[in-house]
């Protein structure tokens, strides 16, 4: 699956996209398993309330089941101007 980072989420991690295989069956076993990587990614991960999760283009929430996903983006919430 693809995961992509935006924002802040990309300056953090360093990286704007990656593929992965995971055993991850929700969006928040995700989390885990990126936040169990490396620093970067406890870093960009350590508030999830300042963050929101699409999958495959639909905004959802962390508890999302991803079993068939071919996308999960992440990127902080959206303002109006």
């Amino acid at each position: 699956m693809d995961v992509l980072y935006f924002a802040w989420v990309r300056e953090r991690i360093g990286i704007p996209r990656e593929r992965i295989e995971t055993s991850a069956k929700t969006v928040n076993d995700l989390v885990a398993e990126l936040r169990s990587r490396d620093p970067r990614y406890d870093a960009a991960f350590a508030d999830l309330s300042a963050l929101r999760v699409a999958i495959d283009q639909d905004l959802t929430d962390f508890d999302a089941s991803i079993e068939g996903a071919r996308e999960v983006a992440f990127f902080p919430p959206m303002t109006g101007g």
